[in-house]
């Protein structure tokens, strides 16, 4: 009997828990009932978990530094890529700038070759109404105005400097002094500040 009156021997719940413990130690073969197996056993799965824990943080360690290596990549791809499409843009602009220019330049040349075929028109106009035919002139004035319009200068003045850019001397006349336009002999024509055709002029001087 106990001191307490309960009957003699082992608690049930005591027995329990060692057959439990012992159950557990004993199941894996290597423990002999020998307490040092015990702890070389504990010892050893504490090494084990340990180098597992090791790699694991290697391999996220390797994981953030791949990581980082592919951003620092995709960072030198994206910045390549940005200027190759800006130096394309570019490039392009460029090229549509150049077609303007040389469609501008066609159009010139376009509009002063058909200025240049209608000088003789305007000429002859001019002969007429010099000869008295002024029915002619409204026809004159108004194909002079329309062209006059979209560039056309006449370069016709007398008593001003001789420029051989927009005069051709015909006839020359001894004078002091630096050569002067003294009379048209034939009209000339400038299109948007670009001789059409000289005038033909008499110098003095």
């Amino acid at each position: 009997m106990s001191s307490f009156g309960e009957p003699d021997g082992p608690d049930v719940d005591d027995v329990a828990v060692g057959e439990i413990v012992e159950d557990d130690l004993t199941g894996d073969a290597s423990f002999d009932g020998d307490p040092d197996a015990v702890a070389a056993r504990l010892e050893a799965d504490l090494t084990a978990a340990a180098a597992e824990a090791d790699e694991l943080g290697q391999t996220a360690e390797e994981a953030v530094v791949e990581a980082v290596d592919l951003a620092q990549r995709m960072g030198v791809e994206r910045d390549e890529l940005r200027d190759l499409v800006q130096r394309v843009k570019a490039d392009f602009d460029n090229y549509k700038r150049r077609v303007e220019a040389q469609r501008a330049d066609q159009r010139a040349v376009a509009a002063m070759d058909l200025v240049r075929d209608l000088l003789p028109v305007l000429d002859a106009c001019e002969v007429a109404v010099t000869a008295g035919h002024d029915d002619v002139a409204p026809i004159q004035s108004q194909l002079l105005v329309t062209l006059e319009q979209r560039g056309l200068a006449k370069v016709a003045d007398v008593d001003v400097a001789f420029d051989p850019n927009v005069h051709e001397a015909v006839l020359h006349e001894e004078g002091d002094g630096e050569p002067v336009v003294t009379e048209i002999m034939r009209a000339g024509y400038l299109w948007n500040s670009h001789v059409v055709r000289a005038a033909m002029v008499k110098v003095k001087g």
